[in-house]
């Protein structure tokens, strides 16, 4: 009776098409539990395409978050110590059922995110990817022998798990952010809290149904929602919380760091992008428009890798002008569940900013091709847009637009070219198109970002190391590295004498 109570408070769900109903959760995950608000307290989620309430997700307090960490910390030890055989294989599971689970994960992420099926679908393979890899490197972090410099002395380095693991992800990815963290996290040996976006916490806890399922003990994998500041300001002041991972802002990065400081923990905080969009004048034109589209429309341009700064040399510029601006109009705009190219942005301030950025581009002399302005398949959608002769000084070749517009400029000389691409206090991922193999090496090297995409745009998976230089982010996710902010090192010198 007390649990149908509970359910009754947050209120029914709308999500079409979800053939496994037990996925669409609308409680926190702790310690085991599917738990709500004491106090009763939710919030609602709405499809950004419509508009229309989804549903109520309970809204727990800065006490009860704590309560999250009791939890996480409690089941440790037992997770710790478990055989890394053992621990891979509940990842595996987890994984298949994830996989098994593709089309309901991905109706669920397109009703609260926005993004278009397709799209969605290949965040779920994405996402499970991370899980796949994890679960097998948890076999590999094995003990390391040093060659003595001491006599009588043997030595050994050892490779452990930090403790509780926070993690803090971002709407634009809901599954994939989660994914990438917590897998490796849990792969070295970690428990974790995590945190989703208000915006979308039904994918979040559909991955704490599935990692039920699989077995994954109760208090290692906990998912509590509500307010950020009040969920996640006691995980940065609590000395049992020893690493923090952070997907979002700058701003908010900054924040966090700052709050965590006094506890000195382990950051991983992959934050904005500002990507330049480099077009030499032997690039195979054709080629690098269509990446163009890819690099700058994906996700509605909600993404931190997509392209922000286009930059073409001249001989090529008003080719390549010509053929972006056509490629864009071409572009069909609806809601996630239709499958169009572009879907809604997530909220109005987005919408509002590139409005903003598009009407300061053109009183600073930026000539429009395409687009600019909002669609009329609702409120939440723009139209994609092209904006040519963009000058160094307008908001957009400083800011980052997250979302469908694109920005094109000419440049003459190679250093210009990547001098201005280097102009920004960000440094996440940079592309560039061309076919001189000597060019290749002198831009991969002078481009200062810690990821470059030469002649393609898709450069992310799960054995690649993601992040930036700069502004945007330290440390790594993905690859082995992903799992070092999570392990502490271990010196061992046993004497032999």
């Amino acid at each position: 009776m007390a649990q149908a109570a509970r359910r009754e408070r947050t209120g029914p769900v709308s999500f079409s098409g979800i053939s496994d109903v037990g996925l669409v959760k609308s409680f926190s995950y702790i310690g085991g539990r599917w738990q709500a608000a004491g106090s009763g307290a939710s919030f609602a989620v709405t499809d950004p395409s419509t508009g229309g309430e989804l549903g109520h997700v309970a809204q727990l307090s800065a006490a009860e978050s704590a309560t999250a960490v009791d939890e996480a910390a409690a089941a440790f030890p037992a997770w710790s110590g478990l055989l890394p055989q053992e621990r891979s294989r509940l990842l595996r599971r987890w994984f298949d059922l994830m996989v098994a689970a593709r089309e309901d994960l991905a109706r669920i992420m397109t009703q609260e995110q926005g993004k278009p099926l397709s799209e969605a679908r290949g965040e779920i393979d994405y996402a499970a990817a991370f899980i796949e890899f994890y679960a097998e490197e948890a076999k590999r972090p094995n003990i390391e022998s040093v060659t003595s410099h001491l006599p009588d002395a043997e030595m050994e380095v050892w490779r452990e798990p930090v403790g509780v693991a926070a993690l803090v992800t971002p709407w634009n990815f809901p599954s994939a952010m989660i994914t990438r963290k917590a897998a490796a996290a849990l792969a070295a040996g970690c428990t974790v809290v995590v945190h989703p976006s208000g915006e979308t916490p039904y994918s979040a806890l559909a991955l704490a149904e599935l990692a039920e399922r699989a077995g994954i003990p109760a208090g290692v994998f906990n998912v509590v929602t509500g307010k950020a500041p009040e969920i996640v300001e006691p995980w940065t002041m609590d000395t049992r919380v020893r690493a923090l991972s952070f997907t979002g802002s700058t701003e908010i990065g900054r924040l966090l760091y700052r709050q965590s400081a006094d506890t000195m923990k382990r950051l991983v905080m992959e934050l904005g992008g500002h990507a330049p969009f480099i077009v030499f004048a032997d690039a195979d034109l054709d080629q690098a428009v269509e990446e163009a589209v890819k690099a700058k429309f994906a996700t509605s341009g909600q993404d931190c890798l997509g392209a922000n700064r286009f930059f073409i040399e001249r001989p090529v510029y008003d080719a390549f002008c010509e053929k972006l601006a056509a490629a864009t109009k071409a572009l069909t705009v609806g809601a996630g569940l239709e499958d169009r190219d572009i879907g809604p942005l997530m909220n109005e301030k987005a919408v509002q900013k590139q409005e903003s950025h598009v009407a300061d581009a053109l009183e600073k002399g930026a000539r429009l091709l395409v687009g600019g302005k909002r669609h009329d398949a609702g409120p939440l959608f723009f139209q994609p847009t092209v904006l040519a002769n963009v000058p160094d000084d307008a908001l957009i070749m400083h800011e980052e637009t997250f979302g469908p517009v694109a920005a094109i400029a000419p440049f003459d000389t190679e250093d210009e070219a990547l001098t201005r691409a280097n102009a920004t206090d960000y440094g996440l991922v940079a592309y560039l198109h061309t076919q001189d193999p000597r060019r290749i090496y002198r831009a991969s090297r002078t481009l200062q970002f810690g990821m470059v995409a030469v002649n393609r745009t898709k450069v992310t998976g799960a054995p690649i190391p993601f992040g930036g230089f700069k502004q945007s982010g330290i440390g790594r996710e993905g690859a082995r590295l992903g799992m070092e902010a999570f392990m502490e090192v271990k010196y061992v010198c046993r004497d032999w004498a």
